[in-house]
């Protein structure tokens, strides 16, 4: 029981293992991610196959984004904490080279807007513009360039 409370106060460090809720949003308001169900439906983006629970990683394994394994650091269990990250902390800038532009004749399907694709080396992609002659695909993680927003509480911290 001793181990339990004293637990409850040490500060979260790099190699625990913490489990987090979390709603993640742009700096629009939009949530584009949450592990609460009910932040989930009220932003329009339940999915009922998914399961709704706290998120848990080993800090600094580099099993998140890194704005976010910094941000949790020196948290304590039951603490909030809003984390504002910007593109170079979380999935990069916008490159401008991570898009292609591609002849319609070359693939054997009708491209449409957003319309993702995968290519044979595993990097996806989604149609952002379709013309008579060629379409465009984005290569880009589609959060790069965006600052993200999220309001995070440490529910448990592994022993």
């Amino acid at each position: 029981m001793a181990e339990e409370i004293k637990n409850l106060n040490k500060p979260v460090e790099n190699g625990d293992t913490i489990s987090v809720d979390y709603v993640g949003k742009l700096e629009d308001g939009t949530v584009f991610d949450t592990s609460e169900k009910e932040a989930a439906t009220e932003a329009g983006i339940y999915n009922q196959m998914r399961d709704y629970e706290p998120l848990t990683f080993t800090v600094g394994a580099g099993q998140m984004i890194e704005g976010f394994d910094e941000g949790v650091v020196g948290m304590k269990v039951g603490e909030e904490k809003t984390l504002e990250i910007p593109p170079e902390e979380a999935y990069g800038e916008y490159m401008e080279e991570y898009t292609k532009e591609l002849p319609r004749n070359a693939v054997d399907f009708t491209p449409e807007v957003g319309m993702q694709l995968a290519t044979e080396t595993g990097l996806k992609g989604t149609i952002t513009e379709v013309s008579e002659e060629n379409f465009v695909v984005d290569f880009n993680h589609e959060l790069a360039g965006k600052t993200l927003i999220f309001k995070i509480k440490v529910v448990s911290m592994e022993a």
